[in-house]
């Protein structure tokens, strides 16, 4: 019997998990098997895989994509039948260096108080900067903080460092704690089933562990929208799902106010900018989220992106020289830049400095929400693509806190109700 069975999850990646499986079996620790699960893929994964590994790996296909945690557990369950001391789970994007694998391996085995143990991420397209070197649940904010992320690696960080969570990305588990608190929660589909996991080992009384001696690279912007609100719905009904199980009843006010401030932010901002449908999927998120609906999305949840270019033609359209303040946002001054380059306007963009009477000025800002100059003659664009240049847009500045306290002391009661349901409070105490 080998001492690690190795589970790889694969849906749509094939270059990609080709070249995982290679970076696995280059690794200098031998004593693994792999099982690759592939998510029901029509890109040709699962032929590739068999072609070109043949019976090095196992393969399993579903027949149906489950979701990261479907995926993972899948071949989880088919290791942990084998027997192997030690589970480990490899994201398909992920390429390991090939001492990953053994001195995850050696920690655990010289930590006996630790439970999982977890590669020190970098990115793929950066290698020098970490991703992800452990991770914080923050029961104040209601948030994770990834402490060292985009860091330069400069040798000068801890050896390892104990966190509450890690990511699925290359991280090992003992055989003892999936005994003790079961297999990756599946009700996530996508998204913080890693992070609950982890939560899960530590309340059982092991610590979590990220080594910096056991590296891999990722690549990033997974949760990142590209051509629907895929992403957004996941990541936002499975962050309040999580925070509504877990934070104790004496934060439940202030978790209410702080989600429904974000989730204010993202609707108000949305519709400010056109993007309806991403407004769309997180009020269904939320819903979905209070009423404790897991698993796959259901029907008119996920939607195409409808970002609209009206108010940027509007405003390149208006002169044709700009003088552009980027203040501390040097990188969206430029993204401004593109943008206009893009969209086909010549623009002559000046200094700061520079005087001209007919030139327009763009102010680069953190929010435009809070711009209290309203005379509209200077333009504001903040880094989130919100612009104030319209009389339009200065109803919406100026409806903003007011729109904000309506949101919120309209939508509390209705979070706190399904909170205690879901939590099981006695009717007779939910008002205490």
């Amino acid at each position: 019997m080998k001492q690690v069975g190795i589970v790889v999850c694969n849906y749509n990646k094939k270059d990609d998990v080709l070249a995982c499986i290679q970076s696995i079996l280059e690794s200098k620790f031998r004593d693994y098997d792999i099982y690759v699960v592939d998510n029901a893929s029509t890109d040709g994964s699962p032929e590739a895989i068999r072609k070109t590994y043949g019976e090095r790996v196992t393969l399993l296909v579903n027949q149906e994509n489950l979701g990261g945690s479907g995926g993972f557990n899948t071949g989880l369950r088919v290791a942990f039948e084998k027997g192997y001391p030690y589970l480990m789970c490899i994201d398909n994007d992920a390429l390991l260096d090939e001492n990953a694998i053994g001195n995850l391996f050696a920690f655990l085995q010289e930590h006996e108080e630790t439970g999982i143990a977890a590669a020190k991420i970098y990115h793929k397209e950066a290698p020098d900067y970490v991703q992800q070197f452990g991770q914080r649940i923050d029961f104040e904010h209601f948030c994770t903080e990834v402490p060292y992320l985009n860091a330069y690696e400069d040798g000068g960080m801890p050896e390892f460092v104990y966190t509450d969570a890690v990511a699925a990305c290359a991280l090992m588990i003992r055989r003892s704690v999936i005994k003790t608190i079961g297999f990756m929660p599946e009700d996530n589909f996508l998204y913080w089933d890693d992070t609950e996991w982890c939560y899960l080992c530590g309340k059982a009384g092991w610590k979590v562990a990220s080594v910096g001696s056991a590296m891999a690279l990722h690549a990033m912007g997974a949760k990142k929208e590209r051509e629907n609100t895929f992403p957004t719905y996941y990541a936002w009904r499975n962050w309040i799902r999580f925070f509504m199980k877990y934070t104790v009843p004496e934060k439940w006010e202030k978790m209410t106010e702080t989600f429904l401030d974000s989730m204010f932010e993202i609707v108000y901002e949305g519709i400010h900018k056109g993007e309806r449908n991403r407004t769309r999927t997180v009020m269904m998120a939320y819903d979905d989220a209070i009423h404790d609906v897991t698993g796959k999305a259901g029907e008119n949840r996920i939607f195409s992106l409808d970002a609209s270019d009206k108010p940027w033609r509007e405003l390149f359209s208006g002169a044709g020289e700009y003088i552009i303040n980027p203040g501390e946002y040097p990188a969206t001054a430029q993204s401004v830049k593109e943008r206009a380059r893009s969209m086909g306007y010549q623009i002559k963009w000046l200094e700061p400095d520079e005087k001209n009477i007919s030139a327009r000025e763009i102010v680069i800002c953190e929010n435009i929400f809070e711009i209290e100059d309203l005379s509209l003659k200077k333009i504001y664009i903040d880094v989130d693509d919100c612009i104030l240049a319209t009389e339009e847009d200065a109803l919406d500045v100026i409806n903003y806190n007011y729109s904000r306290r309506s949101f919120v002391e309209a939508n509390k009661p209705v979070f706190l109700q399904r909170l205690k349901e879901q939590r099981s409070i006695p009717p007779a105490m939910q008002d205490q």
